[in-house]
C-alpha cells in the first residue's frame, strides 16, 4: 500500500471507527495496516515502553520516600506515547501536558528532566535540546502555543510539524477550541494528540462531553479526526505517521492538521496526590489491564521471533542501570541548587507577594543556615 493510500485509509475513516492493528492478545487483526519496521526499530519501541513503565514505578517510589515532588503516572499509556513519537522526525516539535514521559524516553530522556519533578526549573530547560516544549501544568494552556509554533514553521517553509499531547479533560477548555479553530483556519501543520485515558482526575469520559467521540470534534473545525487504540503501539505509530504526512503535504498553501484520539486507560492515580479508589473500582482497572500495551506488544514480537527471554533479561538489566544513573545524577545535582532560584523565572519583575516570600526565605536562611533550613521546613 502506498503512503498516500494509507493516509487516506486512516484519516478518512469515521471518527468512531477505531483503528487497531494488534488485538488484546497481541495477534495482528489488520495486516494491511501493519507497518514495515525493522526489527531493531521494533525492539527499540519495546525497550522504551518497558523503560517508561519502570521509570514510572521508580518515580512513584521516590515520591513516597520524599525524594521527589508530586508526580503524574503514565502506566497504561506507553503504547500511544512511544508509538506516536517513533512516527516523528527528530526535528519535529513536541509539546506535552505532564504525563507523557514516554514520549521523552523515545527522545533519549535527559537526566535533567528528573530535576523538574524535584522542584527545579532546569529540568524544563533541558528539554529544548530534544525539541520539546517545557512541561505544562495548566490544563490545555499549551495548545495555542503549539499551533503558533507550527504556523511559524509553515510561514518559514520549514518541513516540521508540531505534535501536541493533552488529555480528554483539556477538550473542555477554551484553549483547546481556540487552538483547533486557528489550526483549521490557517491550515497549520499540527497534530493534536488527545490521550483519552477515561478520567480527568475524577471526571469520567462520559461526563466530559456529549460527543460520541472526541475525534469527531475535528469536523467542526474543518479537518480530520481519527480514533485509535492507544494501547496498541503499532496503531499509534501508523496513525501518527499518516497525520504527519498530511501536515506536510501541500495543496497550494494547504497543509492539514489532524486530531488523534488515543483511547486508553490510566492504571494509577491522576497524580501521587490523588486517590482513585474514591471514584472508580478495581474491576474497571483490571478489565483495562487485559489490554496492556507492553504485554500485547511483547507477544507480537515473540511471534515474529524478534524477542525472547534472554533479550528481555538483557533489556531489564540495561534499563535498571540507566535508571539508577539518571536518579544518581539528579540527586547529586539537587544538593547544589540554590533555593532562591525558585523566584527568578516566574515574572520579569516580582510581584509584592513574591518579593515577600523571597524575603521570608532569606530571613530563614540567615537564622537557620542552608543545612538546617530543610529540617526546619
Amino acid at each position: 500500500m502506498t503512503s498516500d493510500a494509507l493516509e487516506h485509509r486512516l484519516l478518512e475513516r469515521a471518527p468512531d471507527d477505531r483503528i487497531r492493528i494488534l488485538d488484546a492478545d497481541g495477534s495482528v487483526v489488520a495486516p494491511a495496516l501493519e507497518p514495515d519496521l525493522e526489527d531493531e526499530t521494533l525492539l527499540g519501541m519495546y525497550r522504551d515502553m518497558r523503560f517508561a513503565r519502570r521509570f514510572d514505578e521508580r518515580m512513584i517510589s521516590l515520591q513516597r520516600q520524599g525524594r521527589l515532588g508530586t508526580y503524574a503516572s503514565l502506566a497504561g499509556q506507553e503504547g500511544s506515547q512511544i508509538g506516536s513519537t517513533y512516527a516523528l522526525a527528530d526535528e519535529d516539535m513536541l509539546s506535552f501536558q505532564y504525563r507523557e514521559h514516554g514520549a521523552l524516553v523515545s527522545r533519549e530522556l535527559p537526566w535533567e528532566y528528573l530535576l523538574y519533578w524535584m522542584g527545579h526549573e532546569d529540568g524544563n530547560a533541558a528539554l529544548t535540546d530534544i525539541n520539546v516544549f517545557p512541561l505544562n501544568i495548566s490544563i490545555g494552556g499549551h495548545l495555542p502555543h503549539a499551533v503558533g509554533w507550527s504556523w511559524a514553521a509553515k510561514l518559514n517553509d520549514d518541513d516540521r510539524v508540531s505534535v501536541v499531547h493533552f488529555g480528554d479533560g483539556s477538550t473542555s477548555e477554551g484553549d483547546f477550541h481556540e487552538a483547533m479553530n486557528f489550526a483549521g483556519v490557517f491550515d497549520t501543520p499540527t497534530v493534536f494528540f488527545c490521550n483519552n485515558n477515561q478520567w480527568a482526575i475524577s471526571i469520567p469520559r462520559e461526563n466530559q462531553t456529549a460527543s460520541a467521540t472526541i475525534a469527531q470534534k475535528a469536523q467542526a473545525y474543518g479537518f480530520e479526526g481519527v480514533q485509535v487504540d492507544g494501547m496498541d503501539p503499532l496503531a499509534s505509530y501508523v496513525v501518527t505517521k499518516a497525520a504527519r504526512e498530511a501536515a506536510l503535504e501541500s495543496d497550494g498553501d494547504r497543509s492539514r492538521p489532524t486530531l488523534i484520539e488515543a483511547v486508553q486507560y490510566r492504571y494509577g492515580a491522576h497524580t501521587t496526590a490523588d486517590d482513585p479508589s474514591v471514584y472508580r473500582d478495581d474491576e474497571e482497572v483490571e478489565r483495562w489491564r487485559e489490554r496492556d500495551p507492553i504485554d500485547r506488544f511483547e507477544t507480537y514480537l515473540r511471534n515474529r521471533a524478534v524477542l525472547d527471554d534472554d533479550r528481555i533479561e538483557s533489556l531489564e538489566t540495561e534499563i535498571e542501570a540507566t535508571l539508577a544513573d539518571l536518579i544518581d545524577r539528579a540527586e547529586d545535582a539537587d544538593e547544589t541548587v540554590d533555593p532562591r532560584e525558585m523566584f527568578e523565572y516566574t515574572y520579569a519583575e516580582p510581584t509584592p507577594r513574591l518579593a515577600e516570600q523571597r524575603d521570608a526565605l532569606e530571613e530563614l536562611r540567615e537564622t537557620h543556615g542552608d543545612d538546617e533550613l530543610l529540617e526546619y521546613e
